[in-house]
């Protein structure tokens, strides 16, 4: 991110890019971000597949807005999920009700078949390059 990207105020991800350097946006484009992640999943704190982790800031804000918004943390958070394989960025409230609906149906409905599927939609998106910001 350029310096001072977001003057304090964490900002939620936009289609514009402007607050992104030329080597972020290599390193968001071949996904060396998501190596943490990854590290993550190796030690347990994360799981391959489940609701991605967002960031504090934002998840205080929607468990007030949005009815039910706590139960995605009923289980581990997820290097991928069924919201990212299904549903783009969301930078608004409705977007966050939407991918919700996609997380609580994957919770719902947890299985190694639907995780199986997560996981091959999720791959064919890296190696097409799409969804990347």
């Amino acid at each position: 991110m350029v310096y001072d990207a977001e003057r304090g105020v964490p900002l939620l991800s936009g289609d514009n890019g402007e607050r992104i350097t030329r080597i972020g946006r290599f390193i968001r484009k071949f996904r060396i971000d998501e190596l943490p992640q990854l590290y993550e999943v190796f030690t347990g704190k994360m799981s391959l597949v489940g609701p991605r982790p967002e960031r504090k800031h934002f998840t205080d804000e929607l468990e007030k807005q949005i009815p039910f918004y706590s139960q995605r943390f009923n289980v581990k958070p997820g290097l991928t999920g069924w919201a990212q394989v299904c549903y783009d960025y969301g930078a608004t409230l409705e977007d966050a009700i939407e991918k919700l609906n996609y997380e609580l149906f994957y919770i719902k409905n947890m299985s190694l078949t639907m995780d199986a599927i997560i996981i091959l939609r999720t791959v064919k998106t890296v190696l097409f390059g799409r969804g990347a910001r």
